[in-house]
């Protein structure tokens, strides 16, 4: 199966606000409110640059958490685009 690519949402349409280990995540369209932890807040914002899969995305992320930037990592974040997919919080690209 393809790496499929993702996007963030438009600038503006969400609402990010950490709250300890927790991050609240308020959607505009959906007037939703979602409570997220790590890596989700950090996905949402290495996205905000331009679309991106799984395996960019780990690139990415590999600065700021020891990540391999293949395999499992990928693996991982694949899953965890799909979820914020299903959240409404990201969209394919």
């Amino acid at each position: 199966m393809a790496d499929r690519r993702y996007r963030a949402a438009e600038a503006g349409v969400l609402r990010v606000e950490p709250l300890g280990e927790l991050t609240a995540i308020f959607d505009r369209r959906s007037m939703q409110t979602h409570l997220v932890v790590a890596p989700m807040p950090e996905i949402l914002t290495a996205l905000a640059s331009s679309p991106c899969n799984a395996a960019t995305l780990a690139a990415r992320l590999a600065d700021r958490f020891d990540l391999d930037g293949e395999g499992d990592a990928t693996a991982i974040l694949a899953a965890r685009l799909a979820e914020l997919a299903a959240m409404g919080l990201v969209e394919p690209a």
